[in-house]
């Protein structure tokens, strides 16, 4: 199943997604994500390309792990963590597929970074890494990981240069179909500026497992139903300018796509 969340009448609002003739339409209302038998048809099916898209999802946490490619750790300078390196992003950062980014006047450096997030299906306290991953996981989604390189380097700790308004973009839909297995055999994740490629990479290819990192984290934290975890990014970040329009894209569960613009003074 593949489901939405949008803007209808000033109110948010869950719609279920299916492809027809190649292309993905809203074909009901949901009461909920968590309740598949709850879907009302709409009178008329509405492309989801037409719909105002917000992010959908309604994580109590955004949990994000750093450097879990090695080729990405390498192009940053970074030596290859020993351990997840963990950091957040506030719900407030959450934006939608189509809104724009706002790049703030602070900065003179903002970068992109495609990942793919995992929703979180059940509470989780002390996972351990020989336990079913499939359990755990509600569905999956894109996310891009913004980031104001300069504060991220300037502050030592990543809160602000991570935490902006707008710097979570997460989209378009929600896949529940999508397994922990094919996570571990390989889930391309591309990244694209203005439609050039500029990431590339495979969710094989993790420094930690996804079994590995719900452990460590929840030997910590208590993950509950519904929370997001942005899972790393592969190498060829970098910068963007105001107008650029960044399309993230992981193989199966769909395409990310935002404008940014330069934060208004």
């Amino acid at each position: 199943m593949k489901y939405c969340r949008m803007e209808v009448d000033g109110r948010p609002e869950w719609g279920l997604v299916e492809e027809r003739a190649g292309a993905l339409w809203i074909t009901s209302r949901l009461s909920s994500p968590w309740e598949t038998g709850s879907a009302e048809p709409l009178g008329e099916p509405l492309l989801l390309s037409q719909a105002r898209l917000l992010a959908p999802v309604t994580p109590s946490k955004i949990l994000c792990v750093g450097r879990n490619y090695r080729d990405h750790a390498k192009e940053l300078g970074n030596e290859v963590p020993a351990e997840p390196l963990l950091f957040f992003k506030p719900p407030s950062s959450l934006l939608g597929d189509g809104g724009v980014v706002r790049m703030p006047r602070v900065s003179e450096r903002i970068d992109y970074e495609g990942e793919l997030a995992v929703v979180i299906g059940r509470r989780l306290r002390n996972f351990t890494a020989d336990q079913d991953v499939s359990t755990c996981i509600h569905g999956l989604t894109v996310a891009n990981d913004v980031t104001a390189r300069d504060l991220q380097k300037k502050d030592g700790q990543w809160t602000r240069a991570k935490g902006f308004d707008t710097f979570c973009p997460v989209g378009p839909v929600v896949d529940t179909s999508v397994t922990a297995d094919a996570i571990a055999a390989g889930l391309l994740v591309e990244t694209r500026l203005n439609s050039e490629l500029r990431q590339h990479g495979s969710t094989a290819d993790f420094i930690f497992s996804l079994p590995q990192l719900l452990a460590y984290i929840t030997a910590a934290i208590t993950l509950e139903p519904g929370d997001l975890l942005l899972t790393g990014t592969p190498a060829g970040v970098g910068p963007v300018s105001a107008g650029d329009i960044v399309e993230v894209t992981v193989a199966g569960v769909g395409t990310l796509r935002n404008t940014f613009t330069a934060e208004e003074n």
